[in-house]
């Protein structure tokens, strides 16, 4: 294991009433009480940004001090919380990121860390939701994938807002294991990127703009 006081994994937190989640909120309580806290870097982003005006920067220099990247919030509507995905969509920008020229992410490991309020039946042939929780997940997936980063296998609970105490133990319990014990327990797990440099068409680039001034659990 890497020394202690090197903080090689950053904690991305992102649940817009992080006081009321009953399983983020345990998550995030189980890593600071955890001897993996010395080798974390844990920023709660709508406690950063609760104007949703991202420091890209410092966003940026957490990241390239990590190795493993992680995402710890709720599914919101099959997707990330509104703060996460304007952080993806500010921070990883074309040419720092992916594209000519952004290889600051190449190599590194991401991670899911996250919940939903359907069950695992819901997310099985027949139920509600018709599609596999996987389905849901390529977004996450293919961004990982298109910054050069290698995808690790989410770490999900099911039913978030009907799980027992003993089940949310177990989920925190596991995730703080996991980051305790990485990058030992994510050799097999990973799938490795094939980045690519090529040019991206300017109709596929994302459009640049200046940061939106605003105002499920689990």
């Amino acid at each position: 294991m890497p020394d202690a006081q090197a903080r090689d994994i950053l904690v991305l937190v992102a649940h817009p009433d992080l006081a009321r989640s009953h399983a983020t909120r345990k998550l995030v309580d189980a890593l600071r009480a955890s001897p993996a806290a010395g080798r974390v870097e844990l920023r709660d982003l709508y406690r950063l940004y609760p104007d949703f005006h991202i420091h890209i920067d410092a966003e940026q220099r957490a990241l390239e001090a990590s190795r493993l990247v992680v995402m710890l919030h709720p599914i919101y509507w099959y997707s990330m919380p509104a703060l996460q995905k304007l952080w993806l969509d500010e921070v990883a920008h074309l040419g720092w990121a992916y594209g000519p020229g952004g290889t600051a992410l190449h190599g590194k490991d991401f991670w899911l860390v996250s919940s939903t309020g359907g069950s695992a039946q819901a997310y099985g042939p027949g139920g509600h939701n018709h599609h596999p929780i996987e389905d849901f997940l390529l977004p996450y997936r293919q961004s990982a994938h298109t910054c050069g980063m290698n995808w690790l296998q989410p770490q999900i609970l099911h039913g978030a807002h009907r799980a027992t105490d003993t089940e949310v133990v177990a989920h925190a319990d596991l995730f703080v294991q996991r980051l305790a014990h990485y990058p030992d327990w994510c050799e097999h797990a990973a799938e490795p990127a094939t980045p690519s440099d090529e040019a991206v068409a300017l109709d596929e680039r994302p459009a640049l703009f200046s940061p939106l001034t605003v105002g499920g659990d689990a």
